[in-house]
């Protein structure tokens, strides 16, 4: 019974989280999760109002992907380059997971995220 009442606090998190970030960032349809972790790494970068090529743009959700997993122990901050971008090392192999899972490994680090952040509750 306690994980149906996590999974229920997370399924609503994430919806108040697609809710906010739809409405102020997207003007037609609801925000994916790789989206959102493109402004995730859009707001680690701190370089949100550049225009990017379509490498910088898989870079940037990379830095997402490792940002919101750093706290799991999967990725740890290293360093930042001459241009600015962070980069992460690898600590601990991400477990082999069904798609499902990996989406619900995912949208808990992204709402820990926001959560951090106090931009939800």
């Amino acid at each position: 019974m306690q994980i149906k009442a996590r999974d229920q606090k997370l399924k609503e998190r994430w919806e108040q989280l697609l809710t906010l970030l739809t409405d102020q960032f997207s003007e037609t349809e609801e925000i994916e999760i790789e989206g959102v972790l493109y402004l995730i790494g859009l707001q680690e970068l701190g370089k949100i109002h550049q225009r990017f090529k379509k490498d910088d743009n898989i870079n940037i959700i990379h830095i997402g992907i490792c940002t919101v997993l750093e706290p799991f122990g999967y990725y740890a901050f290293d360093f930042y380059d001459e241009e600015g971008w962070p980069h992460f090392k690898l600590l601990e192999t991400l477990p082999v997971l069904k798609s499902g899972e990996q989406t619900v490994l995912m949208k808990e680090a992204i709402v820990d995220y926001f959560l951090e952040k106090e931009l939800i509750q």
